[in-house]
């Protein structure tokens, strides 16, 4: 018979009313308690024991919690740290959430919000925990995830990322430049949760005027203004039960945020035109392509509300520091965009892989699908060449001239042949002049493996079964 696993908490809280209060609410909870009731008491404790969550009162009689806090990230004990704060104490839950802290919850603490806010803790110290437990073992990496194309080192963490944090309900700011997959990163996160059957709701800020910003988000009753003919349910209570996406929240003005930042707090909103207070259930997450610490200095946005939405950050690598998940992405918007038209796309030369390699891509995955897409409609062949690629990009382009100079001409070593026998003065291997050979073709007949075949007067499937054994090989 499996025995259940037992989690050790600590219970920092010197009002012993409030301490057994609270561990009758969790009386059910798979945990083990430790309880103290000063500052200097938790200290000594922590010095013998790592507990799983701490639960901490920030005002206790001998020392402020958040030394306690500080303590707890400078020995990197990897505790869970739920505060506990009076109301009204924004400035305190500004200064705790610079250090990392799991969740802060206002007094009076209800007992289904305690709970909830525990087992989500615990739930996200068990994925750690598994992850740190396989992170020295080799394992195959993940090529799909949800929407997400890659395998590079940067996207693997982001898809064990969205694992560990799916489970809960905390706060999540999305940040990245354009085209980097903020709303895909999102919806993932919402269908490795626990409210994938409810509903996920899109809101861009950057879409709606901001006059009709705050009913769009919070709904309105009829008559609320000018033009408001029917009643309109708005997506906080659309998204009830789901989760709620605001993409570009740095465009919402600060009237807004300040109104944002109440319902962030209390679930809580009322809709234009209306006295009734709507209460929902719902998981938050937001996205920008913005430096919102500069946007808060420069007062375009609320510090407090800031914080508030970055319970946890998560930001998107550009496709520039991606590295072959270039060729990755390109191949399937290849595949998908040729099955569409009817084309018979089915790859990129050398030439064009060495293309997409060196190019910058300052609209990221975006700007690649675009332009794939385009390669596309505008051309026919086998595979895509770079002069096809550089005709897509256009004024877009944005590798420097002697990269594409020289990607244009590999084979100019040698005046009077198109292959080098010789590798500082060594013999290559027949596979690699094999290779060249075939490459040197096809490039001489614009990427069609048809065409290349009777210029080395051998059959199109010898290419194609080239082609595919070095994808194979490079993989």
């Amino acid at each position: 018979m499996k025995t259940k696993q037992v989690f050790p908490i600590l219970l920092i809280e010197d009002n012993a009313m409030l301490a057994d209060c609270y561990k009758g609410f969790l009386e059910d909870e798979p945990i083990k308690w430790a309880h103290v009731e000063t500052g200097g008491a938790a200290l000594k404790y922590l010095q013998k024991s790592i507990p799983t969550v701490i639960i901490l009162d920030l005002y206790l009689p001998d020392i402020n919690g958040i030394e306690i806090i500080k303590y707890v990230k400078q020995h990197q004990l990897n505790s869970a740290i739920i505060v506990i704060t009076g109301q009204n104490a924004i400035d305190v839950v500004i200064k705790v959430m610079r250090y990392g802290i799991f969740d802060f919850l206002e007094k009076p603490v209800k007992a289904n919000r305690l709970i909830a806010t525990l087992q989500q803790a615990l739930s996200a110290q068990k994925n750690r925990s598994h992850s740190s437990i396989n992170s020295n073992s080799p394992s195959e990496k993940i090529q799909q995830y949800h929407q997400f194309i890659g395998a590079s080192p940067p996207m693997q963490d982001i898809y064990q990322t969205i694992v560990q944090i799916a489970k809960g309900d905390a706060t999540v700011l999305i940040t990245g430049e354009t085209g980097t997959g903020k709303e895909l990163c999102a919806d993932a996160i919402h269908q490795e949760s626990l409210r994938r059957n409810k509903p996920f709701i899109v809101f861009n800020c950057a879409d709606i005027p901001a006059n009709l910003m705050e009913s769009q988000l919070f709904g309105h009753v009829k008559g609320a203004f000018t033009g408001a003919e029917t009643a309109r349910a708005g997506a906080a209570l659309t998204a009830n039960g789901g989760t709620l996406f605001l993409d570009e929240i740095g465009e919402m003005d600060l009237e807004l945020q300040k109104k944002l930042l109440r319902f962030v707090e209390t679930n809580r909103f009322s809709q234009l035109g209306s006295d009734k207070v709507e209460t929902v259930d719902i998981r938050l997450l937001s996205a920008t392509n913005r430096r919102l610490p500069t946007e808060v200095k420069a007062g375009r946005f609320r510090e407090d509300l800031y914080y508030r939405l970055k319970t946890i950050a998560i930001h998107l690598p550009p496709l520039r520091d991606r590295g072959d998940d270039v060729l990755l992405l390109a191949q399937k918007f290849l595949k998908k965009y040729s099955l569409q038209t009817g084309k018979s796309f089915q790859g990129f030369d050398i030439r064009a892989e060495k293309l997409l390699l060196h190019c910058k891509w300052p609209g990221n995955v975006r700007q690649l699908k675009n332009c794939i897409q385009c390669i596309v409609l505008m051309n026919e062949g086998h595979f895509v060449t770079s002069g096809m690629l550089i005709a897509a990009l256009g004024d877009d382009m944005s590798c420097e001239q002697d990269t594409i100079t020289h990607i244009e001409r590999p084979y100019q070593d040698k005046p009077n042949s198109f292959v080098a026998i010789k590798s500082n003065n060594a013999f290559r291997s027949f596979k690699d002049i094999e290779k060249d050979i075939i490459l040197a073709a096809m490039i001489e007949s614009g990427g069609n493996a048809d065409g290349a075949a009777k210029l080395l007067k051998i059959s199109s499937a010898t290419i194609y079964r080239k082609k595919k054994q070095w994808q194979a090989e490079k993989n």
